[in-house]
């Protein structure tokens, strides 16, 4: 089982377990895996994401007491306490920084918020790069706006929320894409956004085409990672090119300031503007179900983020070879997420899968020594309240 209704019965048995009682709340937020656009989105550019089948369930009563105390059923029910309206403080564990970050972006509104009683469970794959961090930010920004009247906050408001807790108390300079979508995610639909206005296309997937993800067996973290480094590298260059975001660059634009600022900064901004050209022509390729161009584009996604971004492993190069080269431009494959392990994306036809995924489990050995981990992912709707 890999929907909402798994995770929402761990969470809720977790509840009563620890606080002997039913909980009054259920919110559900799905993780996300992204076709095409990477480290495009803190750039203001387009990213082209679907939330998916796999998500966090938070789990909520109010409390009489000031306090919000917490318990995580993936962390063998290992809990926290803290005080709801009290500062954030950086704790060892870091699910439960993630939920002290939720807090305190919301208390940052200006909001006196009430004591509550919350559980947590998830299976979004962690360290897969299909955002279980941001599953959980959402899911925890939308129960805390709900319990405390916060009738104010839209799927987008409440995704910015989520952001701000991520890049202002966990440590992760990250864009705006991954809180996005698990917001404002629809069913049998990609989203097309633009990571400036925060206006979201929905894009229909294809019934005859699957999303397959493929764990490459390398963990991954956004904060131990060089992701601060490349952001930093995407901010030089934009000052080099007197832009804004490298989102308002041309090639040829940065062609012509080459020499105005450091060789990987140049090639950082080399693989965002060109990621947004092809991120556009993505969607459009997918509405059409142009298969023969998403695999082009996503081949050269993939190079891009490997010669320019400096952001795969060999293992991944090599996982996506596999995948590519059994699609045979029926499709396509590509590294997915911010980089430095994780997963690979495949789109595959749905009557070709199981060929995939026999082709994968023969030709490749995940470098952990654990059994190859492959998700089938479906087109899902975003963060709500559950009856």
């Amino acid at each position: 089982m890999t929907g909402s209704s798994e995770t929402v019965e761990r969470a809720v048995q977790s509840f009563r377990l620890a606080y002997a009682e039913e909980p009054e709340i259920i919110v559900h937020a799905p993780g996300r895996v992204n076709l095409i656009g990477e480290h495009t989105d803190y750039n203001d550019g387009f990213v082209l994401p679907c939330a998916i089948n796999y998500g966090t369930a938070v789990v909520l009563s109010g409390d009489s007491s000031p306090e919000i105390r917490a318990v995580a059923s993936d962390c063998d029910g290992d809990t926290d306490r803290f005080e709801a309206n009290g500062p954030f403080e950086t704790q060892q564990a870091e699910w439960k920084n993630h939920v002290r970050a939720a807090v305190a972006s919301i208390a940052e509104r200006g909001e006196e918020l009430a004591g509550a009683r919350i559980a947590i469970a998830g299976n979004v794959p962690q360290g897969a790069g299909l955002s279980s961090s941001a599953s959980l930010g959402v899911a925890l920004a939308k129960v805390l706006a709900y319990q405390n009247g916060i009738n104010d906050l839209d799927g987008s408001a409440l995704a910015l929320s989520a952001q701000r807790a991520e890049n202002a108390y966990v440590g992760t300079a990250c864009g705006i894409m991954d809180q996005l979508v698990s917001a404002r995610g629809k069913s049998g639909h990609a989203l097309l956004i633009d990571c400036r206005s925060l206006e979201v296309r929905p894009v229909a997937m294809p019934s005859t085409l699957a999303i397959l993800v493929v764990h490459s067996g390398i963990s991954r973290s956004l904060v131990d990672s060089a992701f601060n480094e490349r952001r930093a590298q995407c901010r030089e260059a934009a000052e080099a090119l007197g832009v804004a975001a490298l989102r308002d660059a041309t090639l040829d634009m940065l062609g012509a300031a080459e020499n105005r600022m450091s060789a990987e900064a140049f090639r950082r901004a080399r693989h965002v503007i060109s990621e947004n050209e092809r991120t556009l022509a993505a969607a459009e390729a997918l509405a059409a179900d142009d298969r023969q161009q998403l695999s082009w584009l996503m081949r050269e996604s993939h190079r891009s983020m490997r010669d320019d971004f400096e952001i795969t492993l060999p293992t991944i190069d090599h996982l996506v070879e596999l995948a590519d080269d059994y699609i045979a431009g029926d499709g396509g494959a590509r590294m997915t997420g911010g980089g430095f392990g994780g997963c690979i994306v495949a789109l595959v036809a749905v009557d070709r899968v199981d060929g995939l995924v026999e082709h994968i489990r023969t030709e490749f050995d995940p470098p952990d020594g654990e059994p190859l981990r492959l998700f089938r992912c479906q087109p899902s709707d975003g963060v709500r309240i559950l009856d």
